[in-house]
């Protein structure tokens, strides 16, 4: 019996030499979320403050980051889980989705970003450059995170069949 399971082990070994190492990914990935964080705080603050309360574009804006920021906690989730030893094709989809996904997202969010950036008040411009650069960081991590993918051999094109960065 266990002859059976080493000569298992040696076929195994033969197909599979290595274990896929995702933690450069999983990094990318973290920084991402992190700036995506940023601007979820920020953007949600302003909604508390009299004079930003009502600012034009904010609620079109999170309209766009509330499925970017799950797709990329997501991503974090499935990428942990490889990462962790997991390997199922579903859970790479998954994870390839929601980056690609989150990516489509960060576009819209830019765009809004900008509109609210315009109509903020002047002693709010600086915040808001602020914001613009968390998602600036968030969106060069996750077209960083695409490459890797691209590089470990994964389509990371979006549905229109076009690069996702």
């Amino acid at each position: 019996m266990l002859g059976n399971l080493l000569k298992w082990v040696n076929v195994l070994s033969f197909y599979y030499p290595y274990r896929q190492d995702w933690s450069s990914v999983l990094e990318y990935l973290n920084y991402s979320l992190n700036g995506e964080q940023m601007v979820c705080s920020m953007t949600t603050q302003l909604f508390h403050i009299p004079v930003t309360r009502n600012l034009k574009g904010n609620s079109e804006m999170h309209n766009h980051l509330v499925p970017a920021s799950y797709h990329r906690v997501t991503a974090v989730g499935c990428a942990k889980r490889l990462q962790n030893g997991e390997s199922h094709d579903s859970i790479i989809k998954a994870m390839v989705a929601c980056v690609n996904n989150g990516s489509k997202q960060d576009k819209e969010v830019t765009k809004w970003l900008a509109v609210m950036r315009e109509n903020a008040p002047s002693e709010y411009k600086g915040f808001m450059d602020s914001v613009i650069n968390w998602q600036r960081q968030a969106e060069q991590s996750l077209a960083y995170t695409q490459q890797l993918l691209r590089g470990m051999g994964f389509d990371t094109e979006s549905e229109n069949g076009e690069p996702a960065y």
